[in-house]
This record gives structure tokens, sequence and C-alpha cells, in this order.
């Protein structure tokens, strides 16, 4: 019996361990997801995105695709340049990651939660919702 105790916590640990692995490497694709965005860079965008991604925009009731999202870009870009975005993930389990997420043009300011479903190093899922239309709450 005491064998299967130690047993079972070996298991537990190595689960754990592989979880906050996991965590950890989701947060660095976030991480290169909002560096990519603020400068618009198509390549790295691109590549952080799985080829069967959905994109849901839930403001305005748009679901993009990658084709959609990467097309998109031009206009990004110039609506971005002189902008700030700060993040913080929220939480982090089971390939899903929810981010506060201040968007800060040099006009205005949003504030906006986005939930990210990553897998095997690339984001597979992203919603998006405006929680203000300013950051003071960040």
């Amino acid at each position: 019996m005491h064998r299967i105790s130690w047993g079972i916590i070996l298991a537990a640990t190595l689960l754990m361990s592989s979880l906050v692995r996991a965590s950890a490497d989701d947060g660095a694709v976030i991480n290169r997801w909002y560096s990519a965005l603020l400068v618009a860079d198509r390549t790295e965008l691109a590549d952080l995105l799985s080829d069967d991604v959905r994109m849901k925009l839930d403001d305005i009731g748009v679901v993009q695709t990658k084709k959609d999202f990467i097309a998109s870009i031009d206009e990004w870009q110039g609506a971005v340049a002189g902008a700030a975005i700060r993040h913080r993930i929220e939480k982090s389990e089971n390939g899903e990651t929810t981010v506060l997420a201040c968007y800060d043009f040099p006009s205005n300011d949003t504030l906006i939660r986005e939930t990210f479903t990553v897998a095997g190093g690339r984001i597979t899922a992203s919603t998006q919702k405006a929680v203000a239309q300013d950051c003071s709450a960040y």
C-alpha cells in the first residue's frame, strides 16, 4: 500500500508539472501574439495561428478565419501606429487562456477581455469582447 501511495504521488506530481509547463508555453504564445500584433507582423501572426483557427469578435458579431485575419492586417497596421498594448493573463487552464488587454491607441483606449485556445504552440480559437471604453480598470 505504501508503494501505491508514492506511485500516485509521483504520477500526480508529473501531471501537475506537465500542466504548469503547458500553461507557461501558452503564456509564451500569448506574449508573442501581442508583440506581433503591436507591430502588425504578418509572418509572426500567421505562424501563431493554426490553419483552422476561428477568431470571434463578439462586439461586432464577426468570426474570422486565418485568411480573413491576415487580410485585415494592412488596415490594422494603420490603426496600431503609435499605440501600446498592455496585457495580463487572468487565468490559464486546460489549453484556454483568458487575458485582459488594454489597447491604448493615440486618440482613445479600450479594455478588452480575450480568450485564447492554444494547442501545439498555436492559437486554435480566439474570442474578443470589450469590457470598457477606457483602460482605467486595467
